[in-house]
């Protein structure tokens, strides 16, 4: 099975897959909502803790899995443990994927015809058009259409290829934007209201809200980093590999903090103006700026790479599920995945248009922000509590010990730590989280 299947060719390519699958839209445009909502600096270092102490080792436990079986996430399952229900994580995983990028597409449409409008220089008003009819549904096609190009070149010839070509081109827009934002005269206070932490602000809710967002923009839990795991060469090094995506994936939150609130504090902003940060604030802010046409057309490009490098990894997975257990070939797998999760996204962009919200509202939450908050929320951590009980508990350690260490060929240091954050710390954490999130106790 290694041998026929595809994996990344250089280091240096799957590194930036699967960087790429972890930075999106979760980083640049959730992150600084986040953040905003919850208090700044101490959301920041609450998040960076579950990033580092669960969503590292969760990342680690998924890359073990997949590149042990070379496999998809079901037959991953399948294979490791037969004869059980585990293989049914995996297709828990594939629906969540695709929950997530129906909601997911539906910004990213977003953001591409913003940036099409910056060329022009005529932003529209967020409010009116979020909420338009055929507008959105458009540019959230061409961004499926745009993925599905990608997918259709396969693992080498697509989703590595494009990653060494988006993900340099992503770096430079980020560190352009955050010189701009420290040269606004009220960058030190954006800065301030990012790493000066006010704890008095934490309370479960924000607590909740920094495991799903570090969930979320990690993508661990679901199969995604699973799947991407498969095509990594044997003699890939998977704790420094994990450990490198997990600091490279929280810089880009960071730094995305460090463009948006300095701007918002030089301008009068408040910091907490929820999703609407990048759509209503932002473009009030590129108005003002010396320059602010291009540094308009430069932010919604950076959201758009964003976004289409992390959706592709959203997809990936289920194409990946048809390919091994439907049997399906790759050009069939890749316009089903897509298709679905297209009729997913004009479901959830419909829910946003007044005329048709009540129509696709349940339990009070348009489809838009019930996948978001279902995913996020509920699904991931619950997936991830899964996979570390699958991971810790029901394969041998031997088999922990041989993925970390390359079967004896580095050190084996991290596997006492991986095993015990996978057994106790972990699924310990994400339950009593998740029923504190629930309001249980």
């Amino acid at each position: 099975m290694t041998n026929q299947r595809a994996l990344f060719t250089t280091k240096l390519g799957g590194i930036l897959a699967t960087v790429g699958s972890a930075v999106g839209l979760g980083n640049i445009w959730r992150f600084p909502t986040e953040a905003g909502e919850n208090g700044g600096a101490a959301f920041l270092l609450i998040y960076f803790g579950f990033v580092l102490l669960l969503g590292t080792p969760l990342m680690m436990a998924e890359f073990m899995v997949g590149r042990a079986t070379h496999r998809g996430a079901v037959s991953a399952m399948r294979q490791l443990s037969p004869h059980s229900g585990w293989f049914l994580w995996g297709y828990a995983g594939s629906i969540t994927m695709l929950l997530i990028v129906s909601f997911y597409a539906v910004v990213a449409g977003w953001t591409l015809s913003y940036a099409c409008f910056s060329v022009v220089d005529q932003l529209p008003d967020f409010q009116e058009y979020s909420t338009r009819l055929w507008m959105p549904l458009g540019f959230m096609t061409v961004f499926f259409l745009l993925n599905a190009g990608i997918l259709l070149g396969g693992v080498t010839k697509g989703i590595e290829r494009a990653s060494n070509i988006l993900m340099p081109i992503l770096a430079l827009f980020l560190v352009a934007l955050c010189v701009n934002s420290l040269l606004l005269p009220g960058a030190r206070q954006g800065l301030n209201y990012l790493f000066h932490p006010d704890f008095s602000k934490v309370n479960s809710h924000v607590i909740v809200s920094a495991l799903g967002q570090s969930f979320f923009s990690i993508s661990c839990g679901i199969g995604c980093l699973l799947t991407y795991g498969s095509y990594l060469p044997d003699h890939t090094q998977l704790g420094k590999t994990a450990l490198t995506i997990t600091m490279l994936d929280t810089l880009i939150a960071v730094l995305a903090g460090v463009i948006i609130f300095p701007a918002c504090f030089s301008y009068n902003i408040t910091p907490d103006a929820g999703p609407g940060l990048a759509f209503i604030t932002l473009p009030t802010v590129f108005q003002q700026m010396p320059g602010g046409y291009f540094w308009s057309i430069i932010f919604f490009l950076l959201l758009v790479l964003a976004a289409l490098t992390s959706s592709i990894s959203l997809l990936e997975g289920p194409i990946a599920i048809l390919q091994e257990d439907f049997h399906m070939k790759r050009r069939t797998a890749v316009c089903v995945a897509t298709t679905t999760g297209w009729v997913l996204g004009v479901l959830c962009s419909l829910s946003l248009y007044p005329e048709l919200t009540a129509h696709l509202t349940i339990g009070g939450r348009t489809l838009f922000d019930l996948f978001d908050g279902l995913t996020a929320d509920v699904l991931m951590p619950l997936l991830g509590f899964l996979m570390s009980l699958f991971v810790g508990w029901r394969l041998p350690k031997q088999f922990i010990v041989e993925q970390l260490t390359n079967s004896g060929v580095t050190s084996d240091w991290l596997v006492s730590v991986v095993l015990f954050i996978l057994r106790f710390f972990a699924p310990i954490s994400i339950l009593l989280i998740f029923l504190s999130g629930l309001g249980l106790f």
